[in-house]
């Protein structure tokens, strides 16, 4: 494929600045929608095989590599296969929208006890669907958060507008946020977002350069960040992994793919402009 190349100033001068200096360079990415395919059961939202191949190799040029995802860190480290994969031995993991840790060098865990308004959330979530004709919305427990999913019955979309206020008001009930998806209502809890959590990560490892590429609305906070850091002097470029159901960041992005396979793809490119950069 040809590589795509960024449509905006930024971009461009943020490609030839990862490209000369790639050791300073962070590259951040979503799971859901960005890595792995949206599926019908987010259970078995496995990772595309070509993106981790494709990132394993951006982690031996690079300084660092982060995903940066609403689930759990354990189910994003299981469904990425990180740890069998050559390259992302240096890798980080944070989950629950930057609250949980796994850092691969030492393949250690930091997860905080689970809210209780998420264990009444839970309770409740049942009879609500009930009350809307909606049993058959599949319910996710993610430590803390809960997802409602609507991808699976027979018009997902009008589903997903029906849910919508009921579980806004169920969430402020508890003191518990919203976060859309891709036919998913999350309901979780407040004082994170992948914005904060990507900075912290910058912050973390020195980097002047950043890559992070996001599929949907709950990346949004990520790519403000990444236009805030650019106006401090550090160099941003924005993947946008683009689907027929969202493509709500393609207009912020300085370059648009098609989902988990554009993304590896674009990556492995990447990784070949850092490597020819190096032997020439």
């Amino acid at each position: 494929m040809s590589f795509s190349e960024p449509r905006s100033a930024a971009g461009l001068t943020a490609l030839q600045r990862i490209i000369e200096r790639p050791g300073e360079t962070l590259v951040g990415v979503d799971f859901d929608g960005t890595l792995a395919p949206i599926v019908d059961n987010p259970e078995n939202a496995y990772a595309d095989e070509a993106a981790i191949t494709a990132l394993g190799r951006i982690g031996n040029l690079v300084g660092a590599v982060v995903v940066i995802t609403g689930r759990p860190a354990r189910t994003a480290v299981r469904l990425g296969r990180f740890q069998q994969t050559p390259g992302l031995e240096r890798m980080v993991v944070l989950g629950q929208y930057g609250v949980e840790r796994w850092n691969a060098a030492t393949d250690d865990y930091q997860i905080p006890p689970e809210p209780e308004a998420i264990t009444s959330v839970l309770e409740e979530m049942p009879a609500i669907l009930d009350d809307l004709g909606l049993r058959q919305a599949r319910i996710e427990h993610k430590g803390r958060a809960v997802g409602v999913h609507t991808r699976e019955l027979g018009d997902a979309g009008v589903a997903f507008s029906r849910l919508e206020a009921p579980m806004e008001d169920l969430a402020a009930r508890h003191g518990l946020l919203v976060e859309p998806g891709k036919n998913v209502l999350e309901i979780r809890a407040p004082g994170f977002d992948k914005g904060e959590a990507l900075r912290s990560i910058v912050e973390e490892t020195g980097c002047r350069g950043i890559v992070f590429a996001g599929d949907d609305l709950g990346d949004l906070p990520a790519f403000r960040m990444v236009e805030q850091l650019r106006t401090e002097g550090y160099a941003g470029l924005l993947i946008c992994s683009a689907s027929h159901e969202e493509d709500a960041l393609a207009d912020l992005s300085d370059v648009v793919v098609e989902g988990a396979p554009g993304v590896g793809a674009w990556l492995s490119e990447l990784a070949d402009r850092i490597e020819a950069g190096k032997a020439g």
